[in-house]
């Protein structure tokens, strides 16, 4: 049986879904729905396989592991921390996570 992994959302990351679905509401409120439903259909697949995802090129700066999902022009860039999987930011793939708050 394949290990579970419990996923965790820090409040950081909540406040980067709500903000980056408030900008895509203005333009247009089903998308905006949509892309909140994809994100989160995505990080639910993270209790099976995180260790799937790629690691991201900052985490040799940041002195710790992260990995990233991708969905359009966004990262979801999370922590394996034994059996939990912790979300910390939600971003624009432009932005580099060195230059963002973590936790």
């Amino acid at each position: 049986m394949a290990k579970r992994y419990r996923v965790e959302i820090t409040r950081t990351a909540e406040r980067d879904i709500q903000s980056i679905y408030s900008v895509i509401a203005r333009d247009n409120p089903a998308v905006a729905r949509r892309w909140v439903r994809e994100i989160e259909r995505q990080i639910a697949t993270l209790e099976r396989s995180p260790a799937r995802c790629a690691v991201i090129s900052e985490s040799e700066e940041l002195g710790r592991e992260y990995r990233h999902l991708l969905y359009g022009a966004y990262r979801t860039i999370f922590r394996i921390d034994k059996a939990r999987v912790i979300i910390v930011r939600v971003i624009h793939g432009a932005r580099l996570l060195a230059l963002t708050p973590l936790e």
